[in-house]
């Protein structure tokens, strides 16, 4: 996607910042260490997660960032999924800014997304306006190191997935790594970079709503490059409250979903468990 309207310069700096983040000593990153976050919100180091099952873990290192939620505020009180404070080192009021700004807009951009995916499903332009509703959304910036001469057996960056939720919107650097499953080929395409543009992926989610008319984006990461790689998932998941049911406009005549209803955070907590309880 191009011609999204987020701000040149944000993105910039935004990257920047994530950068100096990741080449800190790992004992200043682990003040930060996700662990600790009631939020799953944080610092998580190299082979920390393992998306692809039966595998060896991911060899990349994240920061996660959500909307900032002080421990007043309900849904923190109450313990809902992701919601909570950010981790942040001492002195890091730009970093704090650049990502609130940069969350704010992303968000923005994935909701007026989602009102075109209404369009496309021949549903009303505001079908998922109480979706939209004070969305649950998670920025993790990411950093691959270089794919190792001898990688264990099936070892790369990032293993073979579907994203949890309702829309990835994904900047990439310039070193790509990329790549995407052509179900129809059987075959795995690079998703080459496009200066300017995010990757768009449908989640696990969406698969869901639509009883697989439109199905979720398998994909993974092998950094061949020989350099760091840099990456920015926005990953765009509603609000947790909401349920998920099968479209009436994905149904034929005499269909039955596939899927039952369910809890937009009961189906994002499965979904994170099985990537962490398996590594």
């Amino acid at each position: 996607m191009v011609g999204h309207g987020i701000d040149d310069k944000l993105i910039s700096e935004l990257s920047t910042h994530a950068e100096h983040f990741f080449n800190l000593p790992e004992n200043e990153k682990m003040l930060l260490d996700k662990s600790l976050s009631p939020a799953n919100l944080g610092y998580e180091p190299i082979k920390n997660q393992t998306l692809e099952e039966g595998a060896p873990p991911d060899l990349k290192e994240g920061l996660y960032i959500g909307n900032e939620y002080g421990d007043e505020h309900p849904m923190v009180k109450e313990k809902r999924f992701n919601y909570g404070k950010n981790r942040w080192l001492e002195n890091s009021q730009g970093f704090q800014k650049a990502t609130n700004q940069y969350i704010y807009q992303m968000t923005e951009l994935a909701t007026s997304l989602m009102s075109l995916l209404a369009l496309s499903l021949d549903l009303p332009k505001d079908y998922f306006k109480e979706f939209n509703h004070e969305p649950g959304v998670l920025l993790r910036m990411l950093h691959y190191p270089p794919q190792p001469e001898n990688p264990l057996p099936n070892e790369k960056g990032c293993g073979a997935h579907t994203d949890f939720g309702g829309l990835t919107l994904l900047l990439q650097d310039k070193n790509g790594g990329l790549q995407v499953w052509d179900r129809d080929a059987e075959t795995w395409l690079d998703a080459l970079p496009i200066e300017g543009s995010f990757i768009v992926n449908l989640g696990d989610m969406i698969s869901r709503w639509t009883n697989d008319k439109y199905q979720s984006t398998l994909h993974r990461v092998i950094n061949k490059s020989g350099k760091e790689r840099y990456s920015m998932p926005f990953f765009f998941s509603g609000n947790p409250d909401h349920i998920v049911a099968c479209l009436p406009t994905c149904l034929t005549e005499n269909e039955e979903p596939k899927y039952p209803p369910i809890r937009v955070e009961e189906h994002m907590r499965e979904r994170y468990q099985k990537t962490y309880l398996q590594g």
